[in-house]
């Protein structure tokens, strides 16, 4: 409740006059048995048409004054649920962008969508039916024995006996269905993440005729699913026989004894229904007060799996302003990136992905990263931009420790190019702008060119203004790549890092695009991870992974000559005698 109390405390005044109007509703209900008997008693009993009438236009009177209240009500609870869901997503949305990928990665993208969406829908849903009803249940049924017992104590105990029976029973289902729903939950995460995965690889489910193996696989996840919420829903439906016979069971109670009071003459007629009047409005409240628990018991444990991630650290944590560290290469102004004895092992992991990676690259060098699949490329540039941490050694950027550069600093001075080239939904030049967003038309443009997009923008019919789909799922390939690799240059960074970001280019883009790259600033650093030797050739300096250590470095042609790891490579990919050639 934590997390959601602040927002509810901006809703102070909805909070507290929804529930008012929903009890000031409610009393015009529990008044309407006591018109009621009045007519039966004394305008039937003595045929008065007048009395009866005017009795009828209170009825209709005090009907729509509670529907007036009701409606108030129910405006009141809706702004402050969906106000308060709101704040809840939004702060949600914002310490999900605080964590660090490490956090990332042990959640999962599809637990979040559903944290999100599903688990913050059903919060709102909890909070809009508890301001409406969590006092007017209790208070119809309260009131209603209350009632009761000004028309007759004798009948009035059976209340007292019923009431207890339906409360036990109640919230003995609620106390058997509440652990059950976070399971419930749980398995909709297995959905969702099924589905997302079918829906993100449906081109490489098709290409490999993988269709009835991942429909089986979907199938499961929603058979558990699907089980899950069977099992927890027929416990749920016990609920409403259960307490319907009791009620019924006091009802007949009630008739017995009012009947045998009324040959008495004990009770009036108009009395005994009445009373029956009060135990069906029993009935019915805590038929809602049962669907309301049932709500709020789904609502407290999606509030607590949300709870959960605004309640998970990031691991990392950045200085308020840049302080100045000791590091091996903070004697020489030029060093940019320096790695010491660095490794890193992932959380869950049982080996390092990368062990004692050191070297020392150059402002204004190209360093080229080489290696099988598998072998740390990743891993080794993803510390540069501190996405992790390294568990041994110590990065450093310009002379300082990593850890020591804010997070606008350092997001300012390293660019990255993911290896999966990612696009949102806007416009060409809307993406562009993630790299700065006041930079001009003429650095756009000048980005483009650097990135060999220039030529195809142009051949659009909006040009920088065209249109890009969710995904960039209107471009191929290569387009999506040139696109991420110029919003990177957009913001004009120290360190540029290129992480197989050229995949998709046939060689001779790739090499313009290579030709481009060398004619930026002296001061700025570029990484190249790839799995082509002719992309890194160039490079000042080739640095070879193999299982996660530095099998080789230095020059293209020092390698060859050096590093049985970076000749196979390269022989893989060319001709023998090119390579004797070159």
């Amino acid at each position: 409740m934590k997390h959601l109390m602040p927002y509810l405390k901006k809703y102070r005044t909805q909070s507290i006059l929804a529930p008012l109007f929903k009890m000031l509703e409610a009393t015009f209900d529990l008044l309407v048995p006591l018109v009621v008997a009045r007519i039966i008693n004394a305008g039937i009993g003595s045929g008065d048409a007048a009395f009866i009438i005017r009795n009828c236009l209170l009825l209709a009177l005090m009907a729509l004054t509670g529907l007036v209240c009701s409606f108030t009500a129910q405006y009141f609870a809706a702004r402050a649920a969906i106000g308060t869901a709101t704040g809840l997503r939004h702060q949600l949305m914002q310490h999900i962008q605080t964590l660090s990928f490490t956090e990332l990665d042990s959640i999962g993208a599809s637990t979040l969508i559903t944290r999100m969406t599903s688990d913050v829908a059903q919060v709102q849903n909890g909070v809009n039916m508890f301001l409406r009803l969590f006092l007017r249940s209790p208070f119809i049924v309260i009131g209603a024995m209350i009632m009761a017992f000004t028309i007759d104590w004798g009948a009035a105990s059976i209340f007292v006996l019923a009431i207890p029976v339906l409360a036990l029973i109640v919230f003995g289902v609620m106390r058997l269905t509440s652990p059950m729903y976070k399971h419930v939950q749980q398995r909709l995460d297995a959905v969702t993440a099924a589905t997302r995965e079918n829906l993100t690889g449906v081109r490489v489910v098709r290409a490999f005729q993988r269709e009835e193996a991942e429909a089986e696989r979907f199938a499961a996840a929603n058979g558990a699913l699907t089980d899950a919420q069977l099992k927890v829903g027929r416990i749920a439906a016990l609920m409403n026989p259960l307490t319907y016979a009791v009620v019924n069971i006091a009802t007949i109670a009630i008739l017995y004894v009012g009947a045998q009071k009324v040959d008495g003459r004990l009770l009036l007629s108009g009395d005994v229904v009445a009373l029956v009047n009060y135990m069906s409005q029993i009935l019915v409240e805590l038929v809602k007060l049962a669907n309301l628990i049932v709500l709020l018991t789904r609502a407290v444990a999606s509030l607590g799996r949300v709870g959960q991630v605004l309640d998970t650290p990031s691991s990392m944590t950045y200085p308020d302003a840049p302080a100045p560290g000791n590091s091996p290469c903070a004697a020489s102004p030029r060093q940019a990136v320096c790695f010491d004895h660095v490794s890193l092992t992932y959380q869950g992991a049982g080996d390092e992905s990368i062990t004692d990676i050191s070297f020392c690259a150059l402002q204004g060098q190209t360093i080229g990263v080489i290696g099988g699949t598998g072998s740390g490329k990743s891993t080794l540039v993803s510390l540069i931009p501190r996405f992790y941490d390294a568990t041994r050694g110590s990065v450093t950027l310009m002379g300082r420790p990593v850890s020591a550069w804010s997070h606008d600093e350092l997001r300012d001075r390293v660019a990255v190019v993911m290896q999966r080239a990612q696009l949102f939904k806007g416009t060409i030049r809307s993406n562009l702008l993630y790299g700065d967003a006041n930079a001009t038309d003429e650095e756009l443009w000048s980005a483009l060119e650097t990135a060999q997009a220039a030529d195809f923008v142009r051949q659009k019919p909006g040009q920088l203004d065209d249109p890009v789909e969710q995904g960039g799922r209107n471009l191929s390939g290569g387009q999506k790549q040139r696109l991420t690799i110029a919003r990177a240059l957009v913001s004009k960074p120290d360190i540029l890092i290129l992480d197989d970001s050229a995949s998709a280019l046939d060689y001779a883009t790739d090499a313009a695009l290579r030709k481009a790259l060398r004619a930026l600033p002296d001061t700025t650093t570029t990484f190249i991870v790839s799995q082509r030797t002719s992309s890194i050739r160039h490079a000042d300096q080739i640095l070879v992974l193999e299982d996660g250590e530095l099998a080789g470095i230095g020059t293209h042609d020092e390698l060859l000559a050096s590093c049985d790891v970076y000749r196979e490579i390269h022989e893989s990919q060319f001709q023998r005698k090119e390579v004797e050639q070159a």
